[in-house]
């Protein structure tokens, strides 16, 4: 197909990992692609800087990447070639209790059974196929709603996945594993009791048996520094410090992808759109935001449970009930003494992030949409409860509320992380009803963020199948 002759032929503004996935497919597919970035630098959710004191690094919002090792497409793409090197802690997660023990999430589906007690076989029923099934099911689970190319493994994983994560908790008797799977639930931001909760749990434990839960050497912007290496390498075009308010200050192209959400979206070329897609965007719900803090450390987190010393991620909030309450309450608007709160300990596997001999740890919370509540005296009373003597090893830190979570990247609307609700009204349907939720009602104008299918993560997938769906609509290359 002869098309006339554009500054560009595809156009992503935004350099988050969706925007940097949909422009390197299609550069490879021989476009000329052009990479518009707000800020100054790239990476979106991406990022790290000394937030406390100099030497210490901190990753500025991701910074453990299950999906980034699981996604189907950087599986695809040479990124260790330009500089990325993921680092495996001996044990992926850890859930401590009051009583000083604690369940852990490892690489081996086995020993996180063995060590469950009298729910090791109902962990391993529930868990065993789905792992065995997930490189058949990973492109269909990590895409939008379609025919699936294995119906039948699809299925087993949607029976389970679809519920809410209070009742397939029910599949298990000890406070170990019920715990377990509530912090894992929790990522998806939402009520325990809200259906399809347990999806977002399942993938995350399944990743961990299939690939691992990484952090990056050197920070989360490695990952984002090696996708960028590679599209430059293939000839595409990053221009960095613009950013884009309308339509018109955009070079010609024949598509353009958005990566951001749909209230910048409705800003920058509402006018563009019909009436439908319009009020649909408008309806668009945003979730729950948190509330983060980053630490300086004079020493490791002293955690009661000697796993939990040996693990990258952490979950904070002792029992399935704790947890579930604490999410419910901050659904409806209330803020808690008590929050469930995730942290991760990267230094402790990757010298880099900080001085010889010191450390640093990440962690935040949810907090209601919006709220700018200073949560920090609570997740340290969190920590603490958990690994005491926590508050003594401080040296500094830095925290950021929701409002500035959202300056820091314009994609948190009201701190949501998320790009909105991934309840079971937005899983499949975000943004919004289409045959192809990439594409918007306006002739090559394509919206691909973690408001699109699979949703939220570090994983690149949202982009890949706009970019896919722009590839087959503007340019017939399928």
């Amino acid at each position: 197909m002869q098309l006339e002759k554009r500054d560009y032929d595809a156009i992503v503004v935004g350099s988050g990992p969706n925007g940097l996935a949909a422009a390197i497919l299609m550069q490879q597919k021989g476009l000329s692609v052009l990479v518009i970035e707000g800020k100054q630098t790239i990476g979106g959710g991406l990022r790290s800087a000394e937030l406390t004191l100099p030497g210490y690094l901190h990753d500025i919002c991701s910074a453990i990447h299950p999906m980034a090792a699981a996604s189907p497409f950087f599986e695809t793409l040479p990124l260790n070639d330009h500089g990325l090197e993921y680092i495996y802690p001996a044990i992926d997660a850890a859930h401590p209790f009051d009583n000083g023990r604690a369940a852990i999430l490892k690489r081996s589906i086995e020993e996180t059974a063995g060590l469950l007690g009298a729910d090791r076989q109902a962990y391993l029923n529930l868990m065993q196929p789905l792992v065995n099934d997930w490189p058949s099911i990973a492109p269909d689970v990590l895409g939008p709603l379609h025919y699936p190319k294995h119906p039948i493994a699809m299925a087993r994983f949607g029976l389970s996945a679809l519920t809410s994560a209070t009742h397939l908790a029910k599949r298990f008797k000890t406070p170990e594993a019920k715990g377990l799977f509530a912090g894992m639930a929790a990522h998806a931001i939402e009520p325990l009791t809200n259906l399809a909760t347990s999806a977002i749990a399942l993938v995350l434990m399944i990743s961990a048996h299939v690939k691992g839960w990484p952090i990056p050497k050197g920070g989360s912007n490695k990952i984002a520094d090696a996708l960028a290496s590679l599209f430059i390498s293939l000839g595409g075009k990053i221009e960095t410090g613009f950013y884009i308010r309308s339509m018109e200050q955009l070079p010609s192209a024949h598509a353009v992808l958005f990566d951001v959400t749909p209230r910048q979206l409705l800003d920058i070329a509402g006018h563009r759109f019909s009436s439908i897609y319009k009020w649909q965007l408008q309806r668009y719900r945003y979730g729950m935001g948190v509330f983060k803090i980053d630490w300086a450390l004079d020493a490791p987190i002293p955690f009661a449970a000697e796993a939990c010393r040996q693990a990258g991620t952490i979950h904070l909030g002792n029992t399935f009930a704790e947890i579930a309450d604490y999410e419910r309450q901050i659904w409806s608007g209330k803020t808690l003494g008590k929050p469930f709160v995730l942290l991760a300990q990267p230094s402790i596997f990757d010298p880099s992030r900080a001085p010889q001999g010191k450390h640093t740890a990440w962690a935040y919370c949810h907090v209601p949409f919006g709220s700018v509540t200073n949560m920090t005296a609570a997740v340290e009373n969190q920590v603490e409860r958990f690994a005491p003597g926590f508050k003594e090893t401080i040296l500094a830190k830095h925290t950021m509320n929701t409002a500035q979570m959202e300056e820091y990247n314009p994609n948190y609307i009201g701190g949501d992380i998320n790009g909105g609700v991934i309840d079971i009204r937005q899983l499949f349907t975000r943004p919004a009803l289409r045959w192809s939720p990439y594409k918007t009602s306006a002739k090559g104008i394509y919206i691909c963020s973690s408001s699109t299918p699979p949703g939220g993560g570090v994983h690149g997938m949202c982009g890949y199948h706009a970019a896919k769906r722009a590839l087959k609509d503007v340019f017939e290359i399928v």
